[in-house]
Formats: C-alpha cells, structure tokens, sequence
C-alpha cells in the first residue's frame, strides 16, 4: 500500500487514479463523510448507490460503480458497501463486507490505479490496522494508495 497526503477527489480529477473506492452504508444516504463530496461531485455515483435497495443487509461486501469523464480523464468510482447503518454509537464497520467488497474490486479493476480513503475508520469507526491489512492482502499486486485527508 502506498500512501500520500491530500484530497482523494482533487487527485482523481487530476488524473492520479483511475479507480477511487469509498465506504457506504446499506441506507443510500452519502450525508456525511468523503461520500458526501463524491455525491456532489458525481452525481453518477450517488445514482449508483441510489439504484440499490435501500437498508438491504445482503449488498454488504457488494459494490456500486460510476464511470465519469472530468477535466479529461475517466475515473471509476466505487461505492463499497462496508457498513450496513451509520447511526449510534461504536464500530459500524464490516471487515468481513470489507474483505469481500476488495476482493470484487481487484477481480474486477486489476491493473488500474487505485486510491482510496481511510475506509472504515473514521466515521464507521473501524480499527485501521485491521482495515489496511486486509486492503493489503486483498489488492496484493495491484496498485493502490491510501489518501490520507489534507485540504
């Protein structure tokens, strides 16, 4: 896992990655977090999430894509159901969906640059550790970088 500091969003219209992945929950919300950003400025994404069953539990480890063409560049984003809801208290996060959900990705975007946030741990409130080592053994190979947030 390679790992940068900035905006996942401003990187991928720059042309830095072909593929950005980030958690969703089973609820079609996108309200809160860097799904917020992606559903303002992809709206093809959240139609995405939105074209699935709302509050279903079976889409977790299931993912949802959008491709889109920006400032030039096409990029697939990937909303990863890794969590079924966001509300109350503790860890939402599904390391098993989480698991499953990059194990599709890497069948399905072998050989493409892929970025991505600190998926299901921040407002999800997942362990990281956990979360990168099994990105890590899932993405084995491929090219990948984590964003870590900085305006």
């Amino acid at each position: 896992m390679k790992e940068v500091t900035g905006d996942l969003i401003a990187l991928a219209l720059k042309g830095d990655f072909d593929v950005i992945i980030h958690g969703c929950n089973c609820f079609c919300t996108m309200g809160a977090g860097i799904a917020k950003g992606i559903k303002d400025k992809f709206p093809e994404a959240y139609d995405a999430d939105a074209s699935t069953e709302k509050g279903s539990k079976d889409k977790l480890g299931s993912y949802t894509s959008a491709t889109v063409l920006r400032n030039g560049h096409k990029i697939i984003i990937v909303n990863a159901y890794t969590q079924h809801n966001w509300r109350g208290r503790g860890v939402k996060t599904d390391y098993d969906a989480i698991r499953k959900a990059f194990g599709g990705i890497k069948e399905s975007f072998s050989g493409k640059r892929i970025g991505y946030p600190l998926i299901g741990a921040g407002l999800a409130g997942g362990d990281w550790k956990v979360i990168a080592t099994i990105i890590d053994n899932e993405l084995q190979g491929e090219d990948h970088t984590l964003v870590r947030f900085a305006p």
